[in-house]
């Protein structure tokens, strides 16, 4: 029986953080033994905000690299590029023509970005969601791994796969059961899911935030851990406890040494009860550099070794290939589009 898939990706802007391998990529590492993933690096999302083209090639190189560091097996995982397959913007052009423009007006990130880049706000930006609806509907998953920020757009793709099967017919040519395009389901994973700013306990932890010590890179040395922790926003209060909506920061720095060291809310709660953050702090940074500096000397070797990423990489495209060839041309055939002569 084949296993059910998962599709997810991230942007490859910057490094990626303690809030993407918490919140998603460890999350991958343990489903891909029971799941087909599909994991790619979103270089088309990149692109619609302000970008430095000399840098985008080598960050795309450098989440591959993270990927494989941190456990996900390219033999295993089908690990791609979002631009190397041009299915993703052709279908994303179709999704357009039938996506009512109130649907795209309505998403809550779109209205966040676009006040804070004013009039160089491009069209990209707002169609992001609809070339997300693309990625995931041309592979047919049946999760897709969200947090609470993404759902909203999970639901347009669900709305536009729901659309484009009323308008172009509920039953697939071949007489099947299956509608045209699979309706995914998310998939929450709640613990690790939101992992907050060392500099605020309030705001997510964000590659795009100018300050390096609101977050904690996957690449850092122990040196710069050391430093972030000991300069990373804390409270006066003694005695360290979870769930108090009045001390954000020691929640997320709990939260941090609950997830990493393995152990037990309850036990990380009875162990810290009494702990100041002078004596906390060293116990949080050498749990993150155990953790983490595997990870790092990982990465390290991979990224001198680019033959070998840009191998899996062309590996990892001709087998999504195999995949969004098939949907695109389904799609393509039920709209009514000529085929290639």
């Amino acid at each position: 029986m084949a296993q059910p898939r998962l599709l997810s990706g991230i942007q490859p802007t910057g490094n990626l953080h303690l809030g993407n391998y918490l919140g998603a990529i460890r999350n991958w590492v343990n489903l891909q033994a029971g799941h087909d993933c599909y994991l790619f690096m979103a270089d088309l999302h990149a692109v619609t905000v302000p970008h430095d083209p000399a840098l985008l090639a080598h960050n795309v190189r450098k989440v591959a690299a993270t990927y494989i560091a941190c456990g996900i097996d390219p033999q295993v995982s089908t690990i791609f590029v979002q631009s190397h397959l041009p299915a993703h913007s052709e279908l994303a052009w179709l999704f357009n023509c039938i996506t009512p423009l109130n649907w795209l007006e309505r998403m809550i990130q779109f209205k966040e970005k676009a006040v804070k880049q004013g009039e160089n706000v491009s069209v990209g930006l707002q169609n992001y969601p609809v070339l997300q609806a693309a990625d995931i509907l041309l592979y047919e998953p049946d999760f897709v791994p969200v947090g609470e920020d993404q759902k909203q757009h999970l639901e347009l793709t669900r709305d536009i796969a729901h659309r484009f099967n009323h308008l172009f017919g509920e039953k697939s040519p071949k007489g099947s059961d299956q509608p045209l395009l699979k309706v995914p389901e998310p998939l929450i994973q709640k613990a690790g899911a939101r992992v907050m700013s060392l500099s605020d306990g309030s705001k997510k932890m964000s590659k795009s935030d100018p300050s390096e010590l609101s977050r904690i890179d996957l690449t850092d040395s122990p040196e710069l851990l050391q430093k972030k922790i000991k300069k990373c926003r804390t409270d006066p209060q003694r005695g360290l406890e979870f769930d108090n909506p009045d001390r954000p920061e020691c929640h997320n720095l709990l939260t941090l040494y609950m997830l990493l060291s393995g152990q037990a809310k309850d036990t990380v709660a009875a162990d810290c009860a009494d702990l100041g953050w002078g004596q906390f702090k060293p116990l949080l940074t050498e749990t993150l550099i155990e953790h983490l500096s595997p990870i790092r000397v990982q990465y390290e070797a991979l990224m001198a070794d680019t033959d070998y990423l840009d191998g899996v990489l062309r590996q990892g495209r001709d087998r999504a290939n195999t995949v969004a060839s098939l949907t695109l041309e389904r799609v393509k055939n039920a709209m009514g589009f000529m085929k290639p002569l």
